[in-house]
Parts: structure tokens; C-alpha cells; sequence
């Protein structure tokens, strides 16, 4: 029945507002940014100027969401946002969440980051000072929620990234969950399916140097590939948006490897397709959940046909949860749901079952619910969180067929 205290007066708010911005933009993901309103178990002390504000009964739980709803990469947001959406939509029709007997509805707020770091602690400092959210979810992109979480830490809201994959993100504090599993799994899971499935031997790597994603998916592969026996015979480096992959292709082209792994986003690997076809590389390409979207088959055609990834959920697995999901999507949306907007889809769930076991929107007692999270069936699959508050689950490889992608394996942790 309560919402979580928030800084009461205008002026207190322009001062939260100010430090908040403040630190991120000094700070980045700094670990020791903590809590200010509900920081009992954190330790933390206030920010200036906040003072507890009275306790508002009924109306709305007001929940956020910041993610690239415009920009290079705005698949991602809006297909979360519709995951998000159709959850709010679903919750409302069956009543709400209970919280302290009584029943009340959940309103979401979306803000744009337009896919950049520097833009997520202005839009999450708003939803949680100035829309007084009770919870965030976001972001895709490890890089922007690395910027955005630390403000949902120290204000004490809690926050729930439905698909950021790098290990870092739940690193910055207790507030800070994911419903995805993490990069070293997925590379783990990529070079298995590489090494065991496809038989490769030799693997080439070309990443983005200033994705952390794209970085961490690297390391992993690497690793594990090389464990596994295999040989990495070339690693090539990119930064988001480059025009001409066609040097870098070509050292890679005369290194023999029998696999390309790119661990980017798709606006980049269709292009590396079309030019890598274009030098005749006919060997598999390979990359992670960032290749997931409808713009990949539409940009990339048939240069990209028959590669894989690793992805959360393939959209023609015959489980009752995932095609119950698809249908209600495709009447509402028009289209068939992708990996991102299924986790934006459970990390709604998750977030309204902890509130209705919680019985309150209190920042600490709803990340406690949170953290209990066991075995939640998702339709991403079972989601336990452990005690880094990372999900456990498995992950599985597409191929993409006829400008789709279609299921392949299943990589348990």
C-alpha cells in the first residue's frame, strides 16, 4: 500500500537531481556509489539535502524503464519496452499487486538513451527523483546500464537489467539485478557449440573495442575455445559504426580460420557479413544475443544466412510458456517477439512477483524479495537469482534460416 519515501521538497529534489548527474558523470560505474533513501543495508549515507518525504497511500506503483528507443540500436529498446508493456498490460487485467491487502495497478514510465552511456544517469536520475519510480528496468546495453545503475543504487531503488550480459553491471551494488545470463557463460556457450557442434578447429575473432559487451563475449571465447582445443588464429578490433571492414577482413581471410566470431550488435554484423561474403569468406559466422534483431536478416540478406548465436529464447521452441508469449505479442505488437522483448517481458514479472511477495514497494524490502527470486518460469526460461544476483539459466544457439532464427541447441550452465 506505501510507496517508497522520496525527498520532499522542490528544492531538495533540484539538489538530488544535481548530485546525482554529478556522480555520474565523474564517477561512471563507480562501485561505491550507494544508496540514499532506504540505505539500512547498504550502509550508505544520505545524499545532501534528501529528507524523507510522508509516506503516499493508493494510486499507481509507478515502475520505470530506460533503454535506445531511438539510435542505432533502438530495436533493443522498443522490443523490451513492448516486453515490458504487454506484462503491465497482463498484471492490470488480472488486478494488479496486492500490496498490504490492497490491489493497485502498475504504470510504466519509458525513458530514451538513445543507445548512449552519457545520456543514462540524466534519464534514470529523472524516473527516480523527479517520477518517483519505485523500481527501474533497463538497460540493454552493458555499457549504458554501467552508467545507469549507479544512480539506481544510490538513491536506493531497485533495478532489474533484463538483458545486459556483462558481469560488471550487478558488480556496482545490491540494488542492481539481471534476469540474462552473463557474458563468461556465453562465451562458454558459443565456443561449445563451436568446438563440440560445428567441429571448428580454428576461430577468427573480430570485436567492438569500446563495447564492453563486445569485450567481455571476446575474453570468454577466447578462453574457452582454446580450452576446449581449439586454435584462435586471428583477433581483429573495430569501434561501433566503422564503414570499411574490408582491411580487417582480410588479414583475418588469409589466417585459414574455419569461424568468424563477432561479439557485436547487429547494425555492425550485417554490414561485416555483406563485405565479408564479398571477399568470399564462406566460412559460419558466429556471435552473441546482439545479433538479435529483425534489422539483422533485413540488413545483412543472405550474406548472413546460416550463421549462428547465442540467444534467451528461440521464438519457434514448442514450450506451452514461450507460445503462449509469442501469440499474445504478435496480437498486440503485429510481429513475432525477439530475445529482448521476451527478458524485458520477464523482468516485469519478476519485479511484480517480488512486489506481491514483499507486500510493499519499499526500495530494501522489495530488493530482498527480489534476491529470493527461485525458479521463476520465465518465458526465457527457469530464473533462480543467486547471491551475485545474476540469473542462472541456460542459453540457446540459433541459425538463422530463411531470415529467421531458428533453434538449434541448448547450452546448460
Amino acid at each position: 500500500m506505501h510507496a517508497t519515501a522520496r525527498p520532499g521538497s522542490s528544492l531538495a529534489r533540484r539538489i538530488l537531481l544535481t548530485v546525482g548527474v554529478a556522480l555520474v558523470a565523474l564517477t561512471g560505474c563507480d562501485n561505491s556509489s550507494t544508496s540514499a533513501s532506504n540505505n539500512k543495508a547498504t550502509g550508505a549515507n544520505p545524499a545532501p539535502g534528501a529528507q524523507p518525504a510522508p509516506v503516499v497511500a493508493g494510486g499507481d506503483i509507478l515502475i520505470g524503464h530506460y533503454g535506445s528507443l531511438t539510435g542505432a540500436e533502438a530495436t533493443f529498446g522498443i522490443s523490451t519496452d513492448n516486453g515490458i508493456k504487454l506484462a503491465v498490460e497482463e498484471i492490470n487485467a488480472a488486478g494488479g499487486v496486492n500490496i498490504a491487502g490492497k490491489s493497485r495497478k502498475v504504470a510504466l514510465k519509458s525513458e530514451d538513451t538513445e543507445g548512449k552511456p552519457e545520456k543514462a544517469g540524466t534519464v534514470v536520475t529523472k524516473l527516480v527523483t523527479a517520477d518517483e519510480v519505485v523500481a527501474v528496468i533497463g538497460e540493454v546495453a552493458s555499457s549504458v546500464t554501467l552508467a545507469g545503475a549507479p544512480v539506481a543504487q544510490q538513491f536506493g531503488v531497485p533495478m532489474i537489467t533484463p538483458s545486459s550480459t556483462n558481469p560488471q553491471c550487478t558488480a556496482i551494488g545490491d540494488m542492481i539485478f539481471r534476469v540474462c545470463f552473463i557474458d563468461p557463460f556465453q562465451g562458454y556457450a558459443c565456443a561449445k557449440f563451436a568446438a563440440q557442434d560445428l567441429k571448428v578447429k580454428k576461430a577468427a575473432i573480430l570485436f567492438d573495442q569500446a563495447a564492453a559487451y563486445s569485450v567481455g563475449l571476446k575474453d570468454e571465447f577466447e578462453k574457452n575455445f582454446t580450452k576446449m582445443g581449439g586454435q584462435i588464429v586471428a583477433v581483429e578490433a573495430y569501434t561501433k559504426g566503422e564503414a570499411n571492414f574490408n582491411p580487417l577482413l582480410t588479414k583475418i581471410r588469409e589466417k585459414g580460420a574455419e569461424l568468424l566470431f563477432i561479439p557485436g550488435y547487429y547494425t555492425d554484423v550485417a554490414n561485416i557479413a555483406l563485405q565479408a561474403r564479398k571477399l568470399g569468406m564462406t566460412m559460419p559466422l558466429l556471435g552473441g544475443d546482439g545479433w538479435d534483431s529483425a534489422d539483422l536478416a533485413k540488413n545483412g540478406g543472405a550474406a548472413i544466412e546460416g550463421s549462428f548465436y547465442s540467444n534467451h529464447y528461440a521464438s519457434d521452441q514448442p514450450t506451452p510458456e514461450i507460445q503462449t508469449f509469442v501469440k499474445k505479442y504478435k496480437e498486440k505488437f503485429g510481429e513475432t517477439p525477439d530475445g529482448l522483448a521476451a527478458l524485458g517481458y520477464d523482468a516485469a514479472r519478476v519485479l511484480f512477483d517480488a512486489m506481491q511477495r514483499a507486500g510493499t514497494t519499499d526500495g530494501s524490502k522489495l530488493r530482498d524479495a527480489i534476491a529470493t527470486t527461485k525458479d521463476f518460469k520465465g518465458v526465457t526460461g527457469s530464473i533462480s537469482i543467486n547471491e551475485k544476483r545474476d540469473a542462472v539459466k541456460p542459453a540457446v544457439i540459433v541459425e538463422m534460416k530463411g531470415g529467421k532464427p531458428v533453434f538449434r541447441a541448448r547450452v546448460e550452465p
